[in-house]
């Protein structure tokens, strides 16, 4: 398996303020190693990997999967929003962290009612069903009626529907929220408008990954800290 390796470079309303090459190869700086195994837990992973790479399941591979743990461990999230479950993979380790954590929820999104329900399995035999809700249906619409606050959102639904997902989200998003936005390298024509909305408006930054998945050698997350932008003052009349 391949190093991961990525590039973060940090923008400002658009302006690169600051690159930095990084390697996957240094040690995280939580403990991870030190926490105890979960054999069943792992056996799940390792399954859903393998299944998806058979079925051509498009998921984010366990080089991505592990920076995006990481930022949830950081995080410590009462409530993580995911659009895109599929059979569940990134939310197996998403659940994962908020159960070591022993707080949070995830309420992840798939539009396809018999993958939800293939996913739902998969929590269940993993042992994450109590930190996992999913929901049925198209995204854009049902990210609507999501309660907040919401303190970490992840995007990896149909690349056009990123920004629409955003949108529909956004005024339930906590000040500082981590947003991550999956496949911005292979999918960067077709998740453009979401990123020139972040970038315009946030702190953003795009991270690079080998990866060893069979569709794709090399991808992008794009990492995002979302704030509460003040509102406008209104013209004097």
């Amino acid at each position: 398996m391949s190093v991961t390796t990525y590039l973060a470079c940090w923008i400002v309303a658009g302006g690169v303020s600051a690159c930095e090459p990084r390697g996957g190869g240094e040690p995280e700086k939580t403990a991870v190693a030190d926490r105890p195994r979960d054999e069943k837990l792992e056996a799940v992973i390792a399954e859903v990997d393998r299944d998806c790479r058979r079925r051509t399941v498009y998921m984010i591979g366990p080089e991505k999967a592990r920076r995006l743990a990481e930022l949830v461990r950081q995080k410590r999230p009462g409530r993580v929003v995911e659009c895109g479950t599929a059979i569940g993979y990134s939310g197996l380790w998403i659940a994962r962290e908020l159960k070591e954590l022993g707080r949070g929820k995830l309420i992840t999104v798939e539009i396809d009612p018999t993958r939800a329900r293939e996913a739902e399995e998969n929590f269940r035999r993993a042992g994450l069903s109590e930190f996992v809700e999913v929901k049925v249906g198209d995204a854009t619409q049902l990210l609507k009626s999501i309660e907040g606050p919401v303190d970490f959102l992840f995007l990896d639904c149909n690349f056009a529907n990123y920004d629409p997902c955003f949108v529909a989200i956004e005024d339930k998003l906590a000040d500082g929220a981590p947003v991550v936005a999956d496949n911005v390298g292979v999918g960067a024509h077709g998740t453009a408008e979401y990123i020139r909305r972040v970038r315009s408006r946030f702190n953003s930054c795009i991270e690079w990954f080998d990866t060893d998945l069979p569709w794709h050698k090399r991808d992008a997350m794009e990492i995002t800290s979302f704030r509460i932008l003040p509102k406008e003052k209104a013209p004097a009349p």
